[in-house]
């Protein structure tokens, strides 16, 4: 298949950049992120016409444009949203918000203002991204996952996820938190540190936290690493907190 056809099919939600097994885990389609960089090579720089006069980009690499009948809510204001990307149904994106090639985004999604979605990021159903959260493109090795947020997912003001994490469904992740692959995770609940690469588990509220660094020198200067905790699942008071961003829609 040609890098045009998988774009196409990237685009159409047909083929995704990362797939999930029956046991829940996910795992990256190596052949769409390959037919992303060949689309890479394969593009030339042009300087763009008409509503996108002055940006220079790849020429097989435009930003989509929508209509009506696309029932997607792209406000005004500086957002794009780049070929090959997969924007569902219902989904609302607030300006300025960004999302890149291969990425897929599922319906009753909000991407809140100053949010980027990164390449081959998979993003579920009814999923908020509030502002200025960033979520991690990862292109190469094409081996290696992208960052994959589940349904039903709420992401604070100022998140960063990156580095192929995986948040589950119905997970609440607080403002100002940062994962990657090298930051622990400790669940205070269930008093363990999850495993590196495990998933932020399904329905856990994280937020921010620090643990003091090792050493005679970082313990004599108060030093302390970023980490994030589990402090709670989701009950019924959180849910119905977090229910008030359906108004908005």
């Amino acid at each position: 298949m040609s890098w045009q056809e998988t774009l196409s099919q990237l685009e159409a939600g047909t083929v995704r950049s990362a797939t999930r097994n029956e046991q829940g885990q996910w795992s990256a389609n190596i052949e769409a992120k390959q037919a992303v960089l060949a689309a890479f090579k394969a593009g030339e720089n042009i300087e763009f016409k008409g509503n996108y006069q002055g940006f220079v980009d790849k020429n097989n690499l435009p930003a989509r444009q929508f209509t009506v009948a696309d029932n997607v809510r792209l406000v005004p204001g500086g957002s794009s949203v780049r070929r090959g990307a997969y924007v569902a149904k219902g989904v609302i994106i607030m300006p300025p918000a960004y999302i890149n090639v291969g990425a897929f985004v599922d319906s009753g999604t909000m991407v809140d203002s100053h949010a980027l979605i990164g390449s081959c990021a998979q993003i579920g159903k009814n999923v908020h991204v509030s502002a200025a959260v960033q979520i991690g493109g990862v292109l190469e090795p094409v081996g290696a996952s992208p960052v994959i947020i589940e349904d039903d997912a709420f992401l604070g003001a100022g998140v960063v996820i990156v580095e192929g994490v995986v948040v589950k469904k119905g997970a609440v992740i607080a403002p100002g938190v940062s994962l990657s692959a090298s930051i622990p995770v400790f669940d205070c609940v269930n008093n363990v540190m999850l495993e590196r690469g495990a998933p932020i588990p399904e329905r856990a509220v994280v937020i921010p936290g620090t643990r003091p660094m090792k050493g005679e020198w970082a313990s004599e200067h108060g030093l302390n690493m970023a980490c994030a905790l589990i402090v709670k699942y989701r009950d019924e008071q959180s849910d119905a907190s977090l229910a008030l961003e359906s108004v908005l829609r």
